[in-house]
């Protein structure tokens, strides 16, 4: 699936984290689970609604798949579809853009060009 984008939701002490390390090995979750989870465009959704529902401290971030690809592997996860997932950690300069991940009415608003 080279040359797709791949999404990380964090949350905004993450992130802060994250910016002052220059890497990072996740969320609580991606520690304990030896991995950090991504989501395709199609899947971002989802997941935020499933695992940040009413959150609005959050941060997406977007990774050219192909940037990460040395330790990137899909697997079956929710739904039986197949998730990125990175075997490393993840570096500042592996990010394509970041930006706020505001919540609405109806939940996250996502960019509309997400793809």
């Amino acid at each position: 699936m080279s040359g797709a984008m791949i999404y990380k939701i964090l949350r905004q002490a993450e992130w802060a984290d994250f910016q002052t390390r220059g890497q990072t090995k996740g969320a609580p979750i991606d520690l304990a689970d030896g991995f950090i989870h991504f989501s395709t465009a199609a899947q971002v959704r989802e997941t935020a609604a499933k695992h940040f529902a009413g959150q609005d401290d959050l941060v997406l971030a977007a990774i050219e798949d192909s940037a990460v690809v040395d330790a990137l592997t899909w697997e079956i996860s929710r739904n039986d579809q197949l998730f990125p997932h990175l075997f490393r950690a993840l570096h500042q300069g592996d990010v394509s853009w970041c930006i706020p991940l505001k919540l609405g009415a109806d939940g996250h608003i996502f960019p509309d060009d997400l793809k």
